[in-house]
């Protein structure tokens, strides 16, 4: 089976294709350029590399979010449209469950969080066993100084994993204060080929009714629901 696997939920833009389970190639950058320009051409690279065509692929498994509006939207579409023109199998795997796996190796708790601004966070909790990791939450957005009260409660070791570490750091800290490690740089990007990984296994879904998701509403459509109340 020959999976592509595409996650551009954050600033980051991972792409990877695996073969039988294996990782053939990854391409992952944080370049300041827009996913909807990067994308496609890193497909196309990483498909010539390993000396494939995009016919060769069995299955594309992208990261359905949460995370940017902006940048789910892109991957989604990108993994559908390949998917309905290939005939190929397409499988969403959550953007933050994909990122907890860079902590599978740390025993205990996991927090993966992607920043949403004005001081909330996408998250979830896992927890990591043994280099397997099993879902404790639903992925919700909340304020990020509640979430660590809620994670306070668990009087546990906390590791948390994502590359808006520094935005949110401080709550970690004065929250759990040496119950909270922190993932290194190199842990915090969100890495294609553990989507795909996860994606081998899972059941593939029908492209035309495969929605991401966002946990929320876009801001213009909030700021037109807002407008609309008060006509």
């Amino acid at each position: 089976m020959n999976v592509l696997a595409i996650d551009t939920s954050t600033s980051v833009l991972s792409v990877a294709l695996l073969q039988e389970g294996k990782v053939l190639a990854e391409y992952t950058t944080q370049l300041k350029k827009t996913h909807s320009v990067q994308a496609l051409p890193a497909v196309q690279r990483l498909l010539e590399q390993c000396g494939l065509v995009a016919a060769d692929l069995s299955r594309i498994v992208v990261a359905k979010g949460p995370g940017s509006y902006t940048g789910v939207r892109i991957g989604v579409t990108i993994a559908k449209t390949l998917a309905w023109s290939l005939g190929t199998q397409l499988v969403g795997i959550s953007s933050l469950e994909a990122l907890a796996q860079n902590g599978k190796w740390k025993e205990g708790y996991l927090v993966p969080i992607i920043d949403a601004r004005r001081g909330q966070v996408f998250t979830a909790l896992f927890r990591a066993e043994h280099g397997v990791v099993e879902r404790c939450s639903e992925d919700q957005i909340l304020d990020c100084r509640e979430w660590v009260q809620q994670l306070q409660a668990l009087n546990e070791p906390v590791h948390v994993v994502g590359i808006d570490i520094a935005i949110h750091q401080e709550a970690f800290m004065d929250g759990l204060q040496k119950r909270v490690t922190f993932a290194t740089a190199a842990d915090c990007f969100p890495r294609a080929s553990q989507l795909g990984l996860l994606g081998i296994e899972r059941p593939s879904e029908d492209c035309h009714h495969f929605v991401p998701n966002y946990a929320r509403i876009a801001e213009a459509e909030a700021n037109w629901l807002k407008a609309s109340e008060q006509v």
